[in-house]
């Protein structure tokens, strides 16, 4: 097991949380430039600054338009912009308008985002750099065509998507991702291969079918079907793949549906046996949410299995990277089950990593399953089991259909060997984060306590009586005090008698 040290030093973890602040703004040629601090997770070697002005906001605002999400731009002014006053207002409306971006999901996960906020890392065109690999992949393979790109089809920044055909059927159509590597790969280059190749050999009912995959020094490329009605997440946002950007498909969807109980359960049931299969081979999912979901004839099946190989952060890792208790292969399958789960409910996605709380009108045994697994007790305390989960009265009852497949995968025992080294490696790297992640928490809310009114108020109100008590002088020992010159007492007994005499007559 070895971490690549060629490439790693400049992945990043695209999944990793962003903050920033506008901590000012400077004038330059006779315009308003804001400068703003930018964090990326924990680290304090991650910070960076950057400037932009007005016309960059309003260029970012237009871009995030096409989602859906309300967003609060500070509106422009054409005289009086360089007062000192209307600049501060104006920063305080921009770092407004971040804010929400940065508190969704899907917009910060955006390139958009990141490229304004990040442009030194997110400056290269990565449609040109996944183009040039799939081309140099389509002159070793001959039997490929390329028929065109899918703009906008996925979230993720470093994985680009291809509609071919394969020569001798020119009327199919087969999707083809080209996949970067990520900051968690962890496999030797040999083993990773190794788990290519066994991919297309996976028979599973619940998963889908891998007509080829391969890895290369520069990432995997992967060809399975092209599902046209796309995925569980279009059918929930009642959209279809190819026609619309992801932000408009996705964010605010105008007409969203849920499911309903039998097909929960049933749809549910599939998952969990797919995800469970995995586990019993030694490997895992990670990317479990309903993006990486297709529906054919009321079957479910996971695609995208191949990223727990190539070390790319799983979507919700931001929320469970939060909870110590959450640090298994195993968990973090759970965990993105419950939001998975949840979505299917409700329509939408929980956004968050926690549950507040659920409506009133939620059946019993879906209310019972979300708390096991998205409460904040659950998420402290620990979460059920894969097994627990299947044998849960939600999904007991449920028979899933073959359909005529049955579970099947081959795994040589060295390379069972190096994938059980590969997950108790990302175990450990999830665990360090992790710890980082609570010291961090905690130094935040030690800074937050001294820095209230309320212990500013009991510290200047110790300080008063530790100075007072300091001023507060004991009483000096007689033998410790200044001689003074003596007096005679005058006493009674012996009266004064005047200087002069007087003589009788």
């Amino acid at each position: 097991m070895s971490i690549l040290d060629k490439n790693d030093s400049i992945m990043i973890d695209d999944t990793e949380k962003l903050t920033c602040v506008i901590t000012g703004a400077e004038t330059v040629h006779s315009h308003t430039v804001f400068v703003i601090k930018v964090q990326r997770g924990v680290s304090k070697d991650a910070i960076w600054m950057v400037r932009r002005r007005y016309s960059d906001f309003v260029t970012l605002y237009e871009n995030m338009k096409i989602s859906g999400v309300e967003l609060t731009l500070p509106p422009k002014r054409l005289l009086g912009n360089m007062e000192r006053e209307f600049i501060a207002e104006r920063q305080a409306g921009l770092q407004t308008m971040i804010c929400e971006i940065l508190s969704h999901p899907m917009l910060t996960a955006c390139e958009i985002v990141k490229r304004f906020l990040d442009e030194v890392n997110y400056k290269r065109n990565q449609v040109e750099l996944s183009l040039q690999f799939v081309s140099m992949f389509l002159r070793s393979e001959p039997d490929w065509e390329l028929i065109e790109h899918c703009r906008e089809f996925g979230t993720r920044i470093r994985k680009c998507f291809f509609l071919v055909k394969p020569k001798a059927q020119p009327k199919q159509r087969l999707l083809l991702s080209w996949t970067q590597y990520g900051p968690d790969r962890l496999l030797q280059m040999k083993d990773l291969t190794s788990g290519m190749r066994l991919l297309p050999n996976i028979q599973h009912p619940s998963i889908e079918t891998i007509n080829y995959a391969s890895a290369s020094e520069n990432g995997v490329l992967v060809i399975r079907p092209f599902n046209k009605d796309g995925s569980m997440k279009d059918r929930l946002c009642k959209t279809k793949p190819m026609k619309t950007p992801y932000l408009k498909r996705y964010c605010s969807p105008k007409n969203p549906i849920s499911f309903s109980v039998p097909e929960v359960r049933q749809y549910g049931r599939q998952i969990l046996e797919a995800v469970h299969f995995l586990h019993n081979k030694g490997l895992a999912f990670h990317h479990l949410h309903s993006g990486n979901i297709v529906i054919e004839k009321d079957i479910c099946k996971l695609v995208d299995i191949e990223s727990y190989f190539v070390g790319i952060p799983p979507f919700y890792k931001s929320f469970y990277s939060q909870f110590r208790k959450i640090h298994s292969s195993e968990s973090i399958d759970v965990y993105s089950f419950g939001h998975l789960l949840y979505e299917m409910v409700y329509g939408r996605p929980l956004n968050k990593p926690t549950i507040d709380s659920l409506p009133p009108s939620s059946p019993a045994l879906i209310r019972s399953v979300l708390e096991s697994i998205l409460s904040v007790e659950a998420c402290k305390n620990g979460l059920p089991t894969l097994e627990a989960l299947l044998t849960h009265t939600l999904f007991l009852d449920e028979t899933v259909s073959t359909v005529g497949i049955k579970p099947q995968l081959k795994i040589p025992s060295k390379l069972k060997d190096a994938y059980r080294q590969y997950k108790e490696a990302q175990e450990r790297k999830l665990k360090e984060e992790q710890k980082l992640i609570s010291q961090a928490r905690r130094l935040s809310k030690a800074k937050a306590y001294h820095g209230s009114d309320s212990e500013r108020r009991r510290r200047k109100l110790e300080a008063r009586k530790k100075s007072m008590k300091s001023l507060d002088i004991p009483e000096e020992e007689p033998s410790n005090t200044k001689s003074t010159p003596a007096t005679t007492p005058i006493t009674p007994s012996s009266p004064q008698v005047e200087s002069t005499s007087t003589s009788k007559p």
